[in-house]
């Protein structure tokens, strides 16, 4: 099966988000909403995208309003609050359904992969994590309460970049 890095998805901004760029370096995929309890999780998002830049990584979020309609801004919208409230520097794609039959291609790779829990499947809610490997392949998944900051992440980035 091709990588996650394989599919395409568009920018928030307009064009391609072209996730072929990040080849060869580590992305930590999240499904993001800026109207939900989780949504202070972008501070961390940002400090870790900064900590980790420069070693080959990427936080890459992406907006998803199917859990309670906690991401309802238009792209622009959403851009400035990102900016304005957290900072945020990492890319963003468009909006995208994670689950479900509208689930984008990038989401039905994703799911494939347990989480520490055993889990997989279906997002469960915002906020949920993915490490994607410099070689593409899927090498963690994290809750939604799994804080960005939290040792495990660090660890799994931390190796994913060595």
């Amino acid at each position: 099966m091709p990588s996650a890095l394989d599919v395409e998805i568009g920018a928030l901004q307009g064009g391609s988000a072209d996730l072929a760029q990040y080849r060869g370096k580590a992305v930590l995929v999240v499904n993001v909403a800026s109207k939900c309890g989780l949504t202070p999780q972008y501070a961390g998002l940002e400090r870790l995208h900064e900590r980790y830049a420069e070693r080959g990584f990427t936080v890459l979020g992406v907006p998803c309003n199917q859990f309670l309609g906690q991401e309802p801004g238009t792209s622009e919208e959403i851009a400035e609050f990102c900016s304005a409230t957290y900072g945020v520097t990492f890319p963003m794609t468009e909006k995208a359904e994670v689950n479900g039959e509208g689930r984008h291609p990038l989401y039905a790779r994703l799911v494939e992969h347990a989480d520490a829990g055993g889990h997989t499947g279906d997002v469960r809610w915002n906020f949920e994590k993915f490490l994607i490997g410099r070689d593409g392949s899927v090498l963690a998944r994290f809750s939604p309460q799994t804080e960005p900051e939290a040792a495990e992440v660090v660890a799994a980035v931390e190796k994913a970049v060595a």
